[in-house]
């Protein structure tokens, strides 16, 4: 059966979102605490999509994918999940007590505290078991973007959020790409398909929708325009800089909101924005701006997305430095670590960049 997310590879790929093949990913059933067994350790990492790239506060790399959630700790990989779901993994969120989330297509979220697995779905109260991103705002509650609605658990129950009343999305739903040519209709599924959250300085929850993008002050959802008063459409990240200056990527490409006022960047689609500790802005975004050509499927010999830095101390000016670092088919998640190398997800695994070249890790897999 196709659902939502199963259209068009290359509108999926215009649209830097979520690309899942219609092969269902299995839940392990029965398994609400799953105690963890042998792992299996490689000298690569997957080789198939990866979504998300985090570090933890012992240095260990993880790394979401569509072969099962990674740990890199600077000599070899584990595949942390290959005995406990054959889900297709997305993000990764280590709380403030030292836990892991780990969000899934279909199967929900797990909850990882180094030794077992607990798994959440609706059953538990989750909105939707395709869940893209996961947050954790100041108070220590976690929140779930999913397909229908932001999920927040605190602890002991989830309570659900809806960006505005539109009826849940249904398999006979789908995307195409006439819907981001013209106005969403106010009431529609796809404002509430949560791709990215933050919490802002003033306490306010910022979400990324698929359909417009709204802030929440605990009480009423409000959606946020930029400064000629249109909505933000398709937003696929946003994040707080270190100043407290909001940034979101998506379809209307890269903007900046000091707290006053909005400012563009670039018009091209941006996928992913991370800010490294110098305080550069770095993206993922289209190579292109003619969509078309994307669609078309001509982009074979020209990669359609770009890893670009955006140098801190030319923010302020009309016209910023902006560093090209390497193309890919598509770039998802980026991450500096305590070295300083920027890492980053693609079609086909995970790459590390250290500031002169790009390293994969592909090779044979050993098992201990």
């Amino acid at each position: 059966m196709k659902n939502k997310r199963n259209v068009l590879y290359s509108l999926i790929i215009m649209l830097a979102g979520v690309i899942n093949f219609p092969v269902q990913a299995q839940q392990k059933n029965g398994a609400q605490d799953a105690v963890e067994t042998k792992d299996v350790s490689t000298s690569h990492g997957p080789n198939g999509i990866v979504r998300t790239i985090k570090q933890d506060r012992k240095g260990n790399i993880w790394i979401t994918s569509w072969e099962g959630v990674f740990k890199y700790d600077g000599k070899s990989f584990t595949n942390i999940t290959s005995k406990v779901s054959s889900a297709r993994f997305f993000s990764v969120l280590e709380d403030r007590k030292g836990n892991f989330w780990f969000a899934t297509i279909g199967s929900g979220v797990y909850y990882y505290n180094g030794k077992s697995f607990r798994n959440f779905t609706t059953k538990d109260g989750l909105a939707k078991n395709d869940v893209t991103c996961i947050y954790e705002d100041k108070t220590g509650n976690i929140w779930f973007g999913t397909e229908d609605g932001a999920s927040r658990y605190d602890g002991k129950s989830f309570r659900n959020f809806k960006m505005n009343e539109a009826p849940p999305v249904t398999e006979a739903d789908s995307v195409h790409i006439s819907f981001y040519q013209h106005p969403l209709p106010e009431v529609h599924w796809m404002h509430n398909d949560v791709n990215s959250i933050i919490e802002d300085k003033t306490g306010k929850l910022w979400f990324g929708t698929r359909g417009n993008a709204s802030v929440y002050d605990g009480k009423t959802f409000t959606t946020i325009t930029n400064k000629d008063g249109k909505p933000f459409v398709n937003v696929r990240s946003i994040i707080k800089d270190k100043k407290g200056n909001i940034w979101l990527g998506g379809a209307d490409g890269l903007w900046l909101y000091d707290g006053s006022a909005f400012t563009n960047f670039t018009k091209k689609f941006v996928g992913y924005i991370y800010e490294d500790k110098k305080g550069n802005i770095w993206t993922s975004s289209e190579s292109s701006n003619d969509l078309s050509r994307v669609l078309s499927g001509n982009s074979a010999n020209t990669p359609a997305w770009v890893l670009s830095r955006y140098d801190e101390k030319s923010l302020s000016n009309k016209k910023p430095t902006v560093t090209e670092i390497t193309n890919k088919p598509m770039i998802f998640g980026i991450l500096e670590d305590d070295k300083g190398n920027i890492w980053f997800g693609a079609l086909d695994g995970v790459y590390r960049y250290d500031g002169n070249t790009t390293s994969d890790f592909k090779g044979k897999e050993v098992r201990k």
